[in-house]
C-alpha cells in the first residue's frame, strides 16, 4: 500500500492504560462512519504499516483502540503522533460534492482567462484550502471557495472558476519588479 491510494483519516494521539491501548483521533467530517474499523495503516518511518485492531470503541472524533500484538505500554507509546491511513475506496460516496485528492490533474478554466493549466495540488493553508497550478511557469494558488470555484464538473475533469482581479498578476510579476 502506498501513500497515493490512501487518505489520512487521523493520528494516534496518546497511549491509554498499560496494556497497549491507544487513543485515537478521526479527522473525518462524520466519524461515526469509521465505526466498524477493523484495521487501519499507521505511518512508521515514512511507510505504511498495517495493524489490525483486537477492539475499537469510538466516542464521537476519538477512540480507544487496541492494535493486535502491541500488549505494553511501552510498545504503545512509539505510536505516539503517528498518522493513521485508510485506502482510498473506505472514503464514503458524496452527494455532489468531491475530495481534494480527486481534483488533482482537473482542468483549470477560467471565465475571463480561458484555459488556465492543471491542478497539482491541492492544499489545506488553515485559513482556506489551496489549489496549486502551473501557469506561464509560475506556480499559482487558487482559493478552493465557493466564489473562486463556480463549478467542479468530475467527469469531464474541469473546474470552472472567476478569479479575483489581478490574482494571476500577482504570481506573474517578475521578482526583479
Amino acid at each position: 500500500m502506498n501513500f497515493e491510494s490512501c487518505f489520512q483519516l487521523g493520528y494516534i494521539l496518546k497511549t491509554h492504560g498499560l496494556k497497549g491501548e491507544l487513543v485515537l483521533v478521526i479527522d473525518a467530517d462524520n466519524p461515526q462512519e469509521y465505526s466498524e474499523l477493523e484495521s487501519v495503516f499507521v505511518e512508521i518511518n515514512k511507510k505504511l504499516v498495517p495493524f489490525f485492531m483486537e477492539r475499537f470503541q469510538l466516542n464521537g472524533a476519538k477512540a480507544i483502540s487496541k492494535f493486535e500484538e502491541i500488549d505494553s505500554i511501552e510498545q504503545a507509546k512509539g505510536f505516539k503522533g503517528a498518522k493513521l491511513y485508510l485506502p482510498l475506496d473506505f472514503l464514503p460516496e458524496l452527494e455532489g460534492g468531491y475530495y481534494f485528492h480527486e481534483l488533482i490533474g482537473f482542468k483549470v478554466i477560467d471565465s475571463n482567462e480561458g484555459e488556465l493549466g492543471v491542478i497539482s495540488g491541492v492544499f489545506d493553508s488553515g485559513s482556506q484550502d489551496l489549489m496549486a497550478m502551473q501557469y506561464q511557469a509560475k506556480e499559482v494558488l487558487i482559493p478552493l471557495t465557493d466564489e473562486v470555484v463556480t463549478k467542479v464538473d468530475k467527469i469531464a475533469k474541469t473546474i470552472y472558476t472567476t478569479l479575483p482581479n489581478g490574482l494571476l498578476d500577482i504570481y506573474l510579476l517578475d521578482d526583479a519588479d
